[in-house]
């Protein structure tokens, strides 16, 4: 995801993606504490994700006022 594409999404999706992104890391974490998960870069990427929405998310938070 990239950080231009978020820069578009009004302030009620970045929640969204937020609260998505955060599902996303636990099931990532259960299945890997279960070694279920075969791609254990995705926690990695899925934590990037979620810390370029919250910092996106700050900034216009900021920009407001």
């Amino acid at each position: 995801m990239k950080a231009k594409e978020l820069r578009d999404l009004s302030r009620a999706e970045l929640r969204e993606k937020e609260d998505e992104l955060r599902r996303e890391i636990f099931d990532l974490r259960f299945k890997h504490g279960t070694r279920q998960l075969d791609d254990t870069a995705a926690v990695k990427r899925t934590r990037k994700d979620l810390a370029r929405v919250l910092t996106i998310a700050k900034q216009k938070d900021l920009a407001e006022g």
